[in-house]
């Protein structure tokens, strides 16, 4: 998420009302996290075992709740609970807008967009030209959808991030601040749910079609001329490179990349990061050959008990 204007790193301690190190005047230019940072950006960090990742990430403002030192060209912000000030930037930068109307005066839909009755359209949305939204779609705030985008009846783009901190009294929830994008020539089935990313996007690359009932996490990243069928559940931060095949009832962890052109066949689990260019099945994920290889060699084995 970048900030409308450069802020400093005083006005930001300002904000939270925490100590930093560095000048203060050094520039802020936005806020992210560790997989999304660019330089410029804050990034959170609240467990010793993740300082040096954050630390020697791009980001050159780290939000952490420890006295280090400060990396050469970066700044620190100390803080008691680096989350919940994470969370209090958000709400100041990017506070939530109530809607009164069904199509906010802020959004712009381009020329030939049809929307069908009971569409709900955010503030600061951006439709582009020709495309058919049906009716109960609902679009959140600040989403973006490019040209000739077809999305069906009871869709929602942008909801919040499944993303919480265990507290002892309760789950503290990682207000999300980011935004969905799709690109031209996508489709969504019927009850798609795409949620927008924490502080970055969840982005759905030109051409990709999706079929009915898909969920997609957070800040998930999908690229051109994929085909993902029903029922998939796709979790946060996940990488699926271009023209990637994946069939029904897929579900996947979080943090990992499907490379281009694999075939993921129904039912799979992908546990872990998979090349691209091959078929793959079952759980936990191995290449399908070898999968029906081993389920033969099974079957072969118990026929011979009998």
């Amino acid at each position: 998420m970048k900030f409308q204007k450069t802020q400093t790193l005083k006005k930001i301690a300002s904000i939270i009302e925490c100590q930093f190190v560095g000048d203060e005047n050094f520039p802020v230019l936005g806020m992210n996290e560790i997989h999304v940072v660019q330089p410029g950006d804050i990034v959170f960090v609240d467990h010793p075992k993740y300082y040096d990742k954050a630390l020697e990430s791009a980001a050159t403002i780290v939000l952490i709740n420890k006295e280090v030192a400060c990396p050469e060209g970066k700044a620190l912000l100390i803080s008691e609970d680096p989350f919940r000030d994470f969370n209090k930037l958000t709400q100041h930068f990017n506070p939530f807008q109530p809607s009164s109307v069904t199509i906010s005066a802020t959004a712009k839909i381009g020329a030939g967009t049809i929307l069908q009755p009971n569409v709900f359209v955010g503030n600061h949305v951006v439709i582009g030209t020709n495309c058919v939204i049906h009716p109960n779609v609902i679009i959140y705030d600040n989403c973006i959808i490019g040209n000739n985008v077809t999305i069906h009846a009871g869709c929602v783009l942008g909801a919040d991030a499944f993303y919480y901190k265990k507290r002892p009294e309760a789950y503290d929830k990682l207000i999300s601040g980011g935004r969905v994008v799709l690109e031209d020539h996508v489709d969504l089935g019927a009850l798609c749910t795409i949620d927008k990313g924490v502080s970055g996007d969840t982005l759905i690359k030109k051409g990709t079609k999706i079929d009915n009932q898909v969920h997609v996490g957070h800040d998930t990243v999908i690229g051109e001329k994929c085909l993902i069928a029903s029922q998939t559940g796709i979790a946060g931060c996940v990488i699926i490179e271009d023209e990637v095949t994946i069939w029904g009832q897929v579900g996947t962890t979080s943090g990992i990349t499907i490379g281009k052109g694999a075939v993921v066949l129904g039912q799979t689990g992908v546990t872990k990061s998979i090349q691209g260019g091959k078929s793959y099945f079952g759980t936990p994920v191995t290449e399908s050959r070898e999968k029906l290889k081993e389920l033969a060699g099974i079957k072969k084995m118990l026929k011979d008990k009998k």
